[in-house]
C-alpha cells in the first residue's frame, strides 16, 4: 500500500473516532493503569516513563498493523492486567515487576509464534464471538443513558445533536455529540484543565529480577488474564466485525512490542476490543473497507499521548466522566446493534449466542479472569451441549 493511497482512504470521522477511541482508552482505564504502575513500585518520575513507553508502543504497533492488514487493529494495554497488578504487585520490588511483564510477554510471543491462539479462536462460532462483543459493549452504551440522570443536560444535548446529525448527516453525528458535550461542560465550569501542563517523561532502563513467587504468583495470572480478557475479546472483536485478519502474527507482534518495552515499564501491548469498536463503526467510515484509518489515526494520537507520559492521561481526566461515558455509548450503538443482530442471525446458534451475550454482560469473573472469557466459554460449552448427536422433541 502507497502513502497516497491511504491519504486518499483518510477521512475527517476517521480521525475523530480515532481520537474518540484514545479519548476513551485513556479517560476510562488511566487511573487504574496508575495504579498498578504505583503497585508496581514505580515512582513519579518513572510512572510518566512508562506511561511514554505505553504510548509510544500502542502508537507504533496501531499505525503499523493498520495499515499493513488494511483493518483496523487497535491495540491498547490491558486493563483486567492492569487491575490484576494493583492487587498483586504490592511486596514485589519495581526490578521483579519487570521480570514478570517480561515472563508474561514472553508467554503471548510464545503463542502468537506457535499458532495455538489462532487455532482455537478459528473454531469459534462467529455468533458466539458477536455476542461477547455485544456483553463487552453493553455497559457502555447502558452508560450513555444512564447519564441523564445525573448530568441531563450534556447527556440529552449530546445524544439530541448525534440523532439531529445521524438523521441529516450520518457520518459527523459522532464529531456534532462531542462538540455539544465540549460546549455544555466547558459553559457549566465541569472542565478543569488548570495546573495540568503537559510534559515529556523519559523512559529510563530497569533490570529485570526473576524470582519463582513472583514468576508464579503475579506472571502466569497476568498472562492468562491478558490473553483471556483483553487479547480474546480483541481478536473476536476483528472477528465479529467482518475482518479476516491472520490471528498468529497479530498475538506474536504485539507480544513482541510487549517483550522490547517491558524493561522500560510497557507492561502489556494487546489487541484492543471496546476501543477498537469505535474505529470499526459506521461512524469512523460508511465503507468498512476504509475504517482501517480510523485505527491508524487513533495510533497518531497515541504517539503524540506517548510524547506528553503521564500528563496526557491527566488531561484527559480533566474531562466529566458523564461526557465520556455518552459519547462512548453513542459511538458504540451502531456496533452493538450489529453486534446482536449477528450474534442472534442463526438459529442453530442463537441458544449459545444468548447464554454468551448475558454471561460476558453479568461482569461475572472468576480465579481473577473477567466475564468475557467466561462468556465465550460458556457459550462454547452450550453450542457444544446442543449439537452433540441425538433426537430432539
Amino acid at each position: 500500500m502507497t502513502p497516497r493511497s491511504a491519504l486518499r482512504d483518510l477521512s475527517f470521522s476517521a480521525v475523530i473516532a480515532g481520537f474518540i477511541a484514545v479519548l476513551v482508552g485513556y479517560a476510562s482505564s488511566a487511573a487504574i493503569v496508575f495504579q498498578a504502575l504505583q503497585a508496581a513500585g514505580a515512582g513519579t518520575e518513572q510512572i510518566g516513563g512508562w506511561l511514554t513507553m505505553l504510548g509510544l508502543g500502542m502508537g507504533m504497533t496501531s499505525l503499523g498493523l493498520s495499515l499493513y492488514y488494511r483493518a483496523p487493529i487497535l491495540t491498547a494495554w490491558s486493563t483486567p492486567g492492569a487491575a490484576l497488578l494493583v492487587t498483586s504487585l504490592p511486596g514485589y520490588s519495581v526490578n521483579e515487576a519487570v521480570g514478570v511483564f517480561i515472563f508474561a510477554s514472553g508467554l503471548i510471543l510464545l503463542c502468537g509464534v506457535t499458532g495455538l491462539f489462532a487455532r482455537l479462536m478459528q473454531r469459534i462460532p462467529q455468533a458466539i464471538s458477536a455476542a461477547m462483543l455485544a456483553g463487552i459493549l453493553l455497559r457502555f452504551g447502558l452508560d450513555a443513558f444512564i447519564a441523564l440522570q445525573s448530568h441531563f443536560a450534556l447527556a440529552a444535548g449530546m445524544c439530541l445533536a448525534f440523532f439531529l446529525t445521524r438523521r441529516l448527516a450520518p457520518r459527523y453525528a459522532v464529531v456534532a455529540a462531542l462538540g455539544v458535550g465540549l460546549a455544555v461542560a466547558g459553559l457549566q465550569g465541569q472542565m478543569t484543565f488548570a495546573g495540568k501542563p503537559l510534559t515529556f517523561a523519559a523512559p529510563h532502563f530497569i533490570m529485570p529480577h526473576f524470582t519463582l513467587s513472583s514468576l508464579m504468583g503475579v506472571g502466569m495470572p497476568f498472562f492468562l488474564v491478558t490473553m483471556a480478557s483483553q487479547n480474546a475479546p480483541g481478536i473476536a472483536t476483528l472477528k465479529a466485525a467482518g475482518y479476516r485478519v491472520p490471528t498468529s502474527p497479530l498475538i506474536a507482534w504485539t507480544g513482541l512490542a510487549s517483550l522490547v518495552l517491558a524493561p522500560f515499564g510497557g507492561f502489556s501491548v494487546c489487541i484492543a476490543a471496546i476501543t477498537a469498536a469505535i474505529c470499526m463503526s459506521p461512524e469512523a467510515h460508511p465503507d468498512p473497507a476504509r475504517r482501517y484509518m480510523a485505527a491508524a489515526a487513533a495510533g497518531g494520537a497515541y504517539l503524540l499521548a506517548g510524547l506528553f507520559g503521564g500528563s496526557i492521561g491527566m488531561v484527559f481526566s480533566a474531562l466529566p466522566a458523564a461526557l465520556i461515558h455518552t459519547i462512548a455509548g453513542l459511538a458504540l450503538l451502531g456496533t452493538i446493534a450489529g453486534s446482536l443482530h449477528r450474534a442472534l442471525l442463526e438459529d442453530t446458534h442463537r441458544d449459545a449466542a444468548i447464554v454468551t451475550f448475558l454471561l460476558t454482560a453479568s461482569g461475572v469473573g472468576f480465579f481473577g479472569i473477567g466475564s468475557a472469557f467466561w462468556g465465550l466459554a460458556g457459550g462454547i460449552i452450550t453450542w457444544g451441549i446442543l449439537a452433540l448427536p441425538g433426537k430432539t422433541k
